[in-house]
């Protein structure tokens, strides 16, 4: 993992500033929509993290860790309570630097948001900013963005990123400092973990109706059922329109005909060639092969200067016009098969044989009539949405009254939701999973006078219109209903007290030298580099542990799971950095700009009021 790090280093640079990106400004547009405090996950300054929040920014890093490693995980493996937890705590971050930003009234005029915006590759084709490109970067945001709608997230953005670099990216370090940084973090220690799980306290523990009773009082905003509706809705769609859209024998003809050229295949040949230097170390090969044919491969792996085709024989597989140097291609598709010849290159010398030859040929209809028949299908369905789209947003609105005509013109079905939770928290939503759209089906047109939604995009060629079936205000639960499920929280949460107490009390008989009763795991050497598995708030304790005596101790409570004990038996030196590292003092000052930054929010966290809902942070 640290070498695919180190070598990707400029692109995880910029990841991480586009996770920065939506942090800091996605949360902002809905900050307040979700502010009823019922499905939050945190508060902080009396500012609501949304549970519908939460998990959209977790299901966007499980996405982007899934891409960086190319598919070969499955990124909901890190959804665990230390991983949420860890989220969470960045999401807090962000929102008081975000709020920071803004006291400090950093503001961007027109002028340097379109520096910015012709500044960022990603916006660029060929050099030079493309407008096709940023329209793609806004539409492949959660939720979709129109390029103005970017234009403003952007705008957000960058005096929240000119506030993190200010703190983090001014720090210089003395070259001693440096390398001793370096050596600090390269360091090992060899560690072993004792686990004291909450789950075994669990039988020990009972909860009286009392105590469930006292917390029903106590907490009647966690026991709200929020507002919510049954809808029907329906979806105009790309998609949709292409399996209404079917495509006849003389479109695919016509297609085929206008794209012959695309359907050709050029003429290929196959050779094998012997590399050598001098033209008389090339004729001397060529008079021993018309003596004995069969030796060319032989020949080639023991003389060919070309060492990629030596190994094969001298094969150089199949190859078109233009794919050779041009005296090597000449003679090649000039011979006959089975011939041999000498030709000179700007590489050498090559005795050529020629061992296959394919004719050039037009790849009949048949061959690709599915290619054309799902190509044609695409067109005519981005057409006939682009035609459809305005019609239908005007018909939802126009006939607000029902959904129905819309269904019929554009021959769409009309579909029906279960109950549906204000902000849509932990649900399975489908076509609804949109904040614009729960928005608008929760205004008070939609709940008063059960007209539809307007018609909202959702995604790139996708558009839905909503409307109320039925609504139900929120609602207090009933402690019958709630009842069973409050014993087993409070169960789970006195179990975990537990499991911390038990622990910091073997944690504190460890460190006077006695022996309790614990199960360790094999021991493992873990750096600030290579965490090993250790959760990133353990590694802090592990690497900050005092060493001078062996075997050193640190415990630290795991949230909802239990008491976490590590054993540090061995501390391993880093090598110190050799004098020609030129990177010593750019990677120790960014270890202490992100020292600083740390200690930045630290101090926002010391001022602010802030509150976790553990119940809705837990995985559902």
């Amino acid at each position: 993992m640290f070498d695919f790090v180190q070598k990707h280093k400029r692109w995880l640079q910029v990841f991480l500033g586009l996770i920065a990106i939506t942090f800091a400004t996605w949360g902002i547009e809905s900050y307040t929509r979700f502010a009823s405090g019922r499905d939050t996950v945190a508060s902080v300054n009396g500012s609501d993290i949304s549970q519908r929040e939460f998990e959209a920014q977790l299901r966007a890093q499980q996405e982007q860790l899934r891409r960086m490693f190319g598919g070969r995980i499955d990124p909901a493996a890190f959804d665990n309570p230390e991983g949420r937890r860890a989220l969470l705590d960045q999401m807090i971050a962000e929102r008081l630097v975000a709020t920071e930003s803004a006291k400090r009234h950093l503001l961007v005029d027109d002028k340097r948001l379109m520096d910015f915006i012709l500044s960022v590759p990603d916006f660029q084709e060929a050099g030079k900013f493309s407008p096709e490109a940023f329209e793609r970067a806004a539409r492949s945001q959660n939720p979709p963005l129109t390029p103005r709608q970017f234009e403003e997230r952007l705008r957000q953005s960058i005096p929240f990123r000119q506030l993190v670099s200010s703190i983090g990216e001014t720090g210089i370090v003395p070259r001693a400092v440096a390398a001793r940084l370096a050596a600090i973090e390269a360091q090992q220690r060899e560690v072993a973990e004792a686990r004291i799980p909450a789950r075994q306290f669990l039988d020990k523990v009972k909860i009286d109706e009392a105590k469930v009773k006292e917390y029903y009082d106590q907490n009647p905003a966690e026991l709200r059922v929020p507002e919510r509706v049954r809808a029907e809705y329906v979806v105009l769609s790309a998609e949709a329109l292409a399996k209404q859209e079917g495509v006849t024998e003389e479109e695919i003809k016509k297609s085929y005909e206008d794209r012959a050229p695309a359907f050709r295949v050029d003429e290929q040949r196959r050779a094998s060639h012997i590399l050598v230097k001098t033209q008389e170390e090339a004729d001397k090969i060529l008079a021993e092969l018309k003596k004995n044919p069969g030796a060319f491969a032989e020949l080639a792996k023991k003389q060919s200067q070309d060492p990629g085709s030596a190994e094969k024989g001298g094969d150089l597989g199949w190859f078109a016009r233009g794919a050779m140097v041009k005296p090597f291609e000449d003679a090649a598709f000039s011979m006959k098969q089975g011939e041999l010849r000498v030709a000179q290159s700007e590489f050498g010398f090559h005795v050529v044989r020629l061992t296959g030859v394919q004719p050039g040929k037009v790849r009949p209809l048949e061959e690709v009539r599915k290619e054309l028949t799902a190509d044609l299908t695409r067109q005519k369905a981005a057409r006939k949405y682009a035609e459809s789209s305005e019609a239908f947003g005007n018909m939802v609105y126009e006939q607000s009254e029902s959904l129905k005509p819309a269904a019929e013109r554009f021959k769409l079905q009309i579909q029906t939701t279960g109950w549906v939770s204000k902000g849509g928290a932990g649900q399975e939503l489908g076509a609804l999973d949109n904040p614009k759209l729960l928005a608008a089906l929760f205004s008070a047109d939609a709940i008063s006078n059960k007209r539809n939604t307007d018609a909202i995009e959702v995604a790139p060629n996708t558009l839905v219109a909503a409307r109320v079936l039925e609504y139900q205000p929120a609602s207090q639960k009933k402690l019958e209903e709630v009842k069973n499920d409050l014993a087993e929280r409070l169960q789970r949460q006195e179990a975990l007290r537990l499991a911390e107490q038990d622990g910091a009390a073997k944690l504190e008989q460890l460190k006077k030298g006695e022996n309790p009763s614990l199960t360790w795991s094999a021991p493992r050497l873990v750096s600030r580099r290579a965490a090993q598995g250790l959760p990133a708030n353990v590694l802090r304790n592990v690497v900050a542990a005092d060493t001078s005596t062996l075997p050193a101790y640190v415990g630290t409570s795991i949230p909802d799971t239990g008491y976490l004990i590590v054993r540090i038996s061995k501390v391993v030196d880093g090598q110190p950095p050799s004098a020609e590292d030129k990177q010593l003092e750019a990677r120790a000052a960014g270890m202490a700009g992100a020292a600083d930054y740390e200690a930045y929010v630290a101090t926002l966290k010391g001022r602010a009021s802030i509150s976790v809902n553990s119940p809705n942070l837990e995985k559902k």
